[in-house]
């Protein structure tokens, strides 16, 4: 298709589809130019969503608020300058090959160690340099459904084995975005993926004030014990009586800022489920004063729970040195610190490293299955 052309590609149960042209991705590794595709769904409920092939990324939630006023609720940018720009943290990325960390970018499978790219000083963070995120995805739509499809390579980051990827994205009438991870290996390696989008249910630019009048719940009686750079230890700490515990809902004004060594939660929690496959209640997050709700479904057995702590700072709330900052500009305006949380659904971070985790090992002939939903309404 030519890079202006719109195509309306399927109406179902009342939800539009369609396909346009969003930009050009270069890849520096081979130098070829390929178009980057938008695909866009909206429902009979106004709830409209948005994914480009570039990182598999969610681009654009828009939802409705109680007075029925829609806002984009997903941080992002307008257009593949954004994306393609170095502080970009991820915005709703396909992230992999292994998201989260890799402690000292090193993993061992069946005695054999293997050394990963470390993009985290002496760690991995998110899939190493050139992560998942960093590729355009081959596409393909089947009435109103997307899948997206990668293939890395043999030793892509230092993993092994070549890893075919599929991504299905689907918006349904009952206001359910459904998020669909499949992969197969040639060899033993180590997969683990999520979604990185950043919500903020007020409305994507409307920054920590709005953030911290969110009430959020989560379904885990642990987090992972981690040191410093973030890396587990091994150990699972129980919530009760702790900040983590969020198994009751918490404003989360009244509690960001109080969690040890960090101004702001970027940990993981683990969920409580039945067996391994089972769809299970992650988190739920409301904004009172929208009404807008999201909940979270997910077969994963943990959810990092991250508040954007590593976006630049407000100027007007910074006490050091101004002309250190940098600016993130995003769709409508710039984005700051706490502007949005994440909720990405996973595997434990480092599980591979960890014998008391659960299982992290990809062999062949077995199929890797991580399915999604978010689930968007009104309280």
């Amino acid at each position: 298709m030519a890079s202006g052309d719109s195509t309306k590609y399927f109406q179902k149960d009342q939800v539009e589809f369609e396909e346009d042209f969003f930009g050009l991705f270069t890849d520096k590794t081979t130098g070829q130019s390929s178009s980057v595709r938008r695909f866009t769904w909206r429902n009979s409920n106004s709830v409209t969503v948005q994914v480009i092939t570039y990182g598999a990324t969610i681009t654009s939630i828009k939802i409705p608020g109680k007075n029925g006023h829609v806002d984009d609720i997903v941080m992002g940018f307008n257009d593949m300058e954004g994306y393609l720009n170095r502080l970009n943290p991820y915005f709703g990325a396909t992230v992999g090959r292994v998201a989260n960390r890799v402690g000292y970018a090193r993993i061992e499978i069946d005695g054999t160690t293997y050394n990963v790219t470390a993009n985290l000083g002496l760690h991995q963070l998110h899939g190493g340099l050139r992560g998942f995120d960093k590729v355009n995805w081959d596409h393909y739509v089947n009435g109103t459904k997307v899948v997206l499809s990668y293939l890395s390579r043999d030793n892509e980051e230092g993993y092994p084995g070549d890893v075919l990827v599929n991504v299905s994205f689907e918006l349904t009438n009952m206001n359910e975005f459904l998020v669909d991870f499949t992969a197969t290996s040639t060899k033993p390696t180590f997969v683990n993926l999520t979604n990185h989008s950043y919500f903020n249910l007020a409305g994507h630019n409307k920054g920590a004030g709005e953030l911290y009048k969110h009430v959020v719940s989560i379904n885990a009686d642990y987090t992972t014990d981690v040191d410093d750079n973030s890396i587990p230890s091994g150990k699972l700490l129980p919530v009760a009586e702790t900040i983590f515990d969020l198994r009751i809902p918490r404003v989360l004004g009244d509690v960001i800022h109080k969690i040890p060594g960090y101004d702001g939660y970027d940990h993981n929690f683990c969920i409580n489920k039945g067996s391994k496959q089972e769809i299970t209640f992650i988190a739920r997050a409301v904004h009172p004063p929208t009404g807008r709700a999201l909940e979270i479904y997910s077969n994963q057995p943990g959810v990092q729970f991250y508040c954007s702590n590593s976006i630049p700072e407000d100027p007007k709330n910074f006490k050091g040195d101004k002309s250190k900052l940098e600016t993130l500009v995003g769709k409508d305006g710039n984005y700051y610190k706490h502007g949005a949380f994440c909720f990405e659904t996973q595997n434990w971070p480092d599980a591979i490293n960890h014998k008391n985790f659960p299982p992290a090992v990809l062999y062949p002939g077995q199929k890797y299955h991580h399915s999604v939903i978010y689930k968007f309404f009104v309280d």
